[in-house]
């Protein structure tokens, strides 16, 4: 509203501004000045010659080069079917302790183990619930049971929330999420005023233009509106094909921005916040090919000596793998993208998986890249990679 209100008193100035331009100025001594007039209000990206372009059409062409324009222009895109979010099962997430699991239901009232499940992050698949006199058990998706007390459970994870963007044309300027709740400012710098308005986490805005103060960068998202850059992950739209993309199919990984985009045909399909590997299991950049598609399956692994960091993930959602056991994929345990978190994976949201896992082929190519070059490039310092 405060933009809208700035642009009808812009625009009413203008008004005033033609109207004393309709007639030759008479100067105090009586002549006439009959110099070049104003150019009337527009956008001129190379000077006229019959006019001067400045005053409001030097504002106008100003803001046109930050790719903001007057009725401001949404985004070409929309938001995918909320039904992408539901996960293909039930997850249940259970203790990090060890427990037993049993072949059968009479097995696990009988407290007849037959294997233990060893200590980690653990997230299982559930098919049923049986809530019994001697306890809650679980009978999961590949045919075992389990105790609910034993393996101090929380039930359940049925979907999962955030999503990313599908575009029906290029966006003419950068956008982005908001990562952490800020005040927008009039200005850049921190002692600028606030316009009152607030940003929650993963808000989409636009970006127009970024500027440094107080030694931090900080990006325009409308007339008179700043936000740090630190509470953006800001997705650059790039529809050139890297080098060695030989089938005009593509899917990009920024690991400084934390973002991931989907392109065809030079033109941006999709594009979202993923969770990429933390330090030191970095995702490694490079340029690769999906060589499997694979919709479920359970994934597992330690790296630390002593099995500390051990995890046992049940079928996880549409994996594509690209780069030995690196893969984009679903990762229903997750709740907040943008940040590293991962083995090396790049993990997405459910929703945001399947999109990308429904548009790939094998032998499209995936291009991870980091801008910071913070990222080690040698391929000595990578194994084969985890979820």
């Amino acid at each position: 509203m405060k933009l809208k209100n700035t642009f009808t008193i812009f625009f009413a100035v203008l008004i005033l501004i033609l109207a004393f331009q309709t007639n030759p100025v008479i100067a105090a001594s009586g002549e006439t000045f009959t110099g070049e007039p104003l150019c009337l209000p527009g956008i001129y990206r190379q000077q006229p010659d019959d006019c001067l372009a400045l005053g409001p059409s030097d504002f106008l062409t100003d803001l046109d080069a930050k790719g903001i324009h007057f009725p401001l222009q949404p985004l070409p895109s929309h938001d995918p079917d909320p039904a992408l979010t539901l996960s293909p099962v039930p997850y249940l997430k259970v203790g990090e302790n060890a427990f037993p699991v049993y072949n059968s239901l009479e097995d696990a009232k009988a407290r007849s183990s037959s294997r233990y499940l060893e200590a980690g992050m653990k997230y299982l698949a559930m098919s049923e619930r049986l809530d019994l006199e001697d306890g809650v058990y679980y009978r999961l998706a590949n045919g075992l049971w389990i105790e609910a007390g034993e393996a101090n459970t929380e039930c359940c994870i049925y979907s999962g929330r955030f999503q990313g963007l599908l575009f029906y044309q290029n966006p003419t300027n950068s956008f982005g999420w908001i990562i952490d709740a800020t005040d927008v400012l009039s200005a850049p710098g921190y002692s600028s005023e606030p316009t009152g308005q607030k940003l929650s986490r993963e808000n989409v805005v636009q970006i127009y233009d970024m500027v440094e103060a107080n030694g931090t960068d900080w990006y325009m998202i409308g007339w008179n509106q700043w936000v740090e850059r630190r509470k953006i992950r800001q997705f650059h739209v790039n529809t050139i094909a890297p080098e060695g993309v030989d089938n005009g199919r593509w899917i990009e990984v920024n690991l400084y921005e934390q973002t991931l985009g989907i392109y065809e045909n030079n033109k941006l399909v999709f594009a979202t916040l993923i969770a990429s590997g933390v330090e030191p299991f970095y995702t490694r950049p490079g340029l690769f090919q999906i060589y499997k598609k694979l919709e479920k399956g359970n994934m597992s692994g330690a790296f630390e000596s002593d099995r500390s960091d051990f995890y046992y993930l049940e079928d996880v959602p549409f994996t594509l793998y690209y780069d030995e056991a690196r893969a984009l994929h679903g990762a229903y345990w997750r709740t907040l993208f943008g940040y590293p978190q991962s083995h090396g994976c790049v993990n997405l949201s459910i929703g945001d998986s399947h999109i990308v896992y429904d548009w790939a082929n094998v032998g499209d190519w995936v291009y991870v890249w980091d801008p910071s070059g913070e990222t080690p490039t040698d391929p000595d310092f990578y194994g084969a990679g985890g979820a």
